[in-house]
């Protein structure tokens, strides 16, 4: 090739290469003849550099933009010496640290003509395709790939037999009318084909700017008979003609239909010339589908005619118009959603029964009203769905219930979260006026369950909030009225959708912040903590196995004991739920898993003392009852959202002026019980044998440790009276004695809450006898007799019944001499 050729070869640059850039069109030619190419001495083993989306041919020059840490390791050693490298392609292109299997067998031997390194940290090479070669074995991997190769030798038949002349023609020839159909390639590859006389190097040079992707230029790569190759690139070449005679047959067709006015629809009419080519039905089709749909849903006959309205709309669109989409989605909505499609509900109660016990321990109220639901759907099948409201504190399985329920009844489970909903939209949907308008959440879960039906949970109705978008929970009216929502109104849907035969299941941690309405309109049935019985067997029966199967642990491989689970739940968790208690014995069966798995010794049967050594030391530490030998120390119950716990009521006295201090981080109920009690006693002091004058004279502290804590609520009334009655008269309170309660300024005593909490929290401790207000009496009857067996219990309903019931006649050890000064005791008379 003369040296004039060379030059206008060598200036055809065409786009900057990187390791996963694709090679397009013209690349670089090598100034060497084909003649030249592989006649220097190659070494036996090549670092092997791996390339993304493209693959590099003999006698082609590309840059390559290298950026791996390991390829500019290696550019920079090769540099350093013979700068021969072997450039393979990856077979992935998103695998980002490729190893030999990564890339193909078959690449080519490069020679670094130029590296330049960039500010940016990347290195830049210009690299010349030189010989073909093949991995024949693997050296190493690190720092880079080097591998030992044999050299393939292209075998293409002589210039002057006729066949040679009539492919290289015909590839020449396709290479022509390529190059006048597409105008994004410059004229000047013209000359550099005309001047190419090498049949090798014609078939590379068109194979590296074949419009194909890497897979069928590296099978191109790998021929080595020429004629094969040439055969298979003219093939390549025809298809690539085929497309671009296509192309401008298309466009030539829609540049006619186009005018100023038309432009915009540009692009969907060459969409819609292509459709008309490949034999695809346009939009017509679509509609036709959409009604022969519709008649097989179970309309009511205004759906059926609403429907067909809007369909006579669409086909009076233009198919291009904005409008267009948004009422083909509208229609295509009301085909999906499932208008009057039931699954059929399971009635065998006893099976319903099995699967709420095996799934849920306890929760007896849900479980028998769930059981009474199925009852009477059973013996009347046009019930409507109920709504119900559970309502306890996390983790006591509200939401999980949901799906037993579904499960019990045989039908459809969907879940929606209300938390941090705060646009009524979200409910109601948005009008089909605005852009991007969409259903709302309950319309878009019934259609996504296919099922009109379903057990609907409405998670965490307690966290709805309200901004200026609206109100959700007002929406939600509608929704949760039994009377109202077998017509409910979507804005988006338009027409009366059907919810009286959902089954709605709202779960909530409290009352207070439901709108009252809304709290009207649910059943509610409260969820209280599990005791300390009902754990273990929850962790016994669902948790550890739970676990086991999570883990990938067998149940020969552990055995937990009754005392280590205890010991979880008393010394490591304060909760309501086991939601912490599950976390905990998953990382207990972790520690089995990571013994099974290094075949380490380990002891199988897991005792309260191991559980220290696999979870450390104790977070809590149970409170237990404390001695009666000092005065005014009384043990309360109190309730608390992780359940109940016995509390101290600790009162002194010291020389003052009859100044009162509260202490403990008390809240203002829990403050206004103990002036009640203070002012219960001065007006009651005789009948206590309390000299009235020693309240003018000391001053009295009362304290609820611990002080981190914050406290409120009434139910610590009889306490502190009983503290301050003991302090007073230094008489001793009855050992192992609990009392809860609110009193009033007459003496009465009142009835509390979470009496079920506080008894078990009292039999936990110790505890064994308990005085409660006699309105309290029917809270006992609803507890496990297996609970109360220990316990002996006092309805009182008077404070005189309190004191006459705590306190003992004799005095605490070293009782407190309090000091009367007669003359600060003197009474103004008239």
């Amino acid at each position: 090739m003369s040296r004039k050729k060379k030059e206008r070869l060598t200036s055809l640059t065409f786009s900057n290469f990187q390791e996963d850039d694709s090679g397009e069109l013209i690349q670089l030619i090598a100034p060497d003849d084909d003649e030249g190419i592989g006649n220097e001495p190659m070494p036996e083993n090549l670092p092997i550099l791996p390339i993304r989306n493209t693959v590099l041919f003999p006698g082609v020059v590309i840059p390559i933009t290298v950026g791996r840490q390991k390829s500019i390791r290696l550019v920079k050693s090769s540099y350093r010496g013979d700068r021969i490298i072997g450039v393979a392609a990856q077979k992935k292109t998103k695998q980002e640290e490729p190893g030999f299997d990564d890339i193909y067998n078959v690449g080519t031997v490069a020679k670094i003509v130029k590296m330049l390194v960039l500010p940016d940290g990347n290195t830049t090479i210009i690299i010349q395709g030189k010989q073909r070669f093949e991995i024949q074995e693997r050296i190493k991997d690190d720092p880079f790939m080097l591998a030992k190769v044999k050299y393939l030798e292209d075998k293409f038949p002589a210039r002057n037999k006729k066949e040679t002349k009539a492919i290289l023609q015909s590839i020449k020839d396709s290479a022509s009318k390529i190059l006048k159909l597409n105008p994004e390639i410059p004229q000047e590859a013209q000359i550099a084909i005309d001047n190419i006389d090498s049949p090798s190097f014609l078939t590379h040079f068109l194979s590296s700017n074949l419009n194909a992707d890497v897979e069928s230029k590296q099978q191109l790569l790998e021929i080595s008979n020429g004629t094969k190759r040439a055969t298979l690139l003219l093939e390549y070449m025809m298809k690539d003609i085929q497309m671009l005679e296509l192309k401008q047959e298309i466009q030539n067709k829609v540049h006619s239909d186009i005018d100023q006015q038309q432009r915009d629809y540009f692009l969907k009419q060459q969409i819609k010339i292509l459709q008309d080519e490949l034999g695809n039905e346009g939009p017509d089709h679509e509609l036709r589908l959409l009604r022969e749909k519709a008649k097989k849903k179970k309309w009511e006959p205004d759906v059926m005619e609403h429907f067909e309205k809007e369909c006579d709309k669409i086909m009076r669109m233009n198919p291009a118009a904005a409008e267009y989409p948004v009422a083909m989605n509208y229609v295509e909505f009301l085909v999906d959603l499932p208008w009057n499609d039931f699954t059929k509900d399971n009635f065998d109660l006893k099976r319903a029964q099995k699967i709420l016990d095996r799934e849920h321990f306890g929760l007896v109220k849900i479980k028998e009203r769930i059981i009474e639901f199925l009852a009477v759907r059973k013996l009347k099948n046009d019930l409507k769905g109920p709504i119900l409201c559970l309502y306890g504190p996390p983790g006591v399985g509200k939401t999980s219930l949901g799906k037993s329920i579904a499960k019990a009844l045989n039908r459809k489970y969907v879940r929606m979260s209300l938390g941090g909903v705060h646009d009524e939209a979200e409910i109601r949907g948005h009008r089909k006026t605005y852009v991007g308008a969409m259903p709302g959440k309950i319309i878009q879960h019934i259609k996504k369950v296919k099922s009109a039906n379903p057990v609907f949970v409405l998670d965490e109705i307690d966290k709805v909030s309200t901004d200026f978008r609206g109100d959700p929970s007002s929406a939600l009216l509608e929704v949760l009225d039994p009377e109202q929502n077998n017509a409910f109104s979507d804005n988006y849907l338009e027409l009366e959708y059907n919810l009286s035969n959902v089954l709605f299941i709202a779960t909530a941690n409290t009352l207070d912040t439901i709108q009252p309405a809304l709290r009207d309109r649910m059943e509610i049935i409260e969820l209280t903590g599990y005791t300390l019985e009902e754990k273990v067997q929850i962790a016994k029966k669902h948790l550890v196995p739970k676990q086991r199967d999570e883990h990938g642990v067998k149940a020969k491989d552990m055995t937990i004991t009754n005392d280590a689970i205890v010991k979880i739940i008393e010394n490591y968790t304060r909760e309501s739920g086991v939601r912490n208690l599950e976390r905990l014995i998953g990382k207990v069966v972790r520690y089995v898993a990571k013994s099974v798995a290094m075949e380490d010794a380990y002891q199988k049967r897991l005792n309260a003392a191991m559980i220290r050594e696999i979870l450390g030391a104790e977070r809590f530490d149970k409170e237990l009852y404390e001695d009666n030998h000092t005065s005014g120390v009384v043990t309360g119950l109190a309730w608390t959202q992780v359940g109940g716990e016995i509390l101290f009521i600790e009162s002194s006295l010291n020389k003052g002026k009859g100044k009162l201090t509260l202490s403990g981080q008390l809240g203002d109920v829990m403050k206004e019980s103990a002036m009640a009690a203070l002012s219960y006693l001065k007006s009651n002091a005789d009948k206590l044998g309390v000299d009235y004058r020693v309240f003018e004279q000391y001053d009295l502290h009362i304290h609820v440790p611990a002080g981190a804590v914050p406290k409120d609520g009434p139910s610590a009334g009889v306490t502190m009276f009983t503290s301050l009655a003991s302090v007073f008269t230094q008489r001793k309170v009855k050992a192992k004695l609990a009392m809860t309660g609110e009193i009033t300024l007459r003496g009465k005593v009142l009835p509390v809450g979470g009496i079920k909490e506080k008894i078990l929290a009292a039999r936990r401790a110790g505890i064994k006898e308990i005085i409660l207000c006699d309105k309290n009496q029917k809270d006992i009857e609803e507890i496990d007799e297996n609970y109360l067996s220990s316990l002996k219990i006092h309805y009182v309903k008077t404070v005189d019944q309190v004191i006459a019931l705590a306190l003992l006649d004799e005095k605490v050890d070293n009782p407190m001499v309090l000091d009367i000064n007669e003359s600060n005791s003197l009474v103004a008379q008239n």
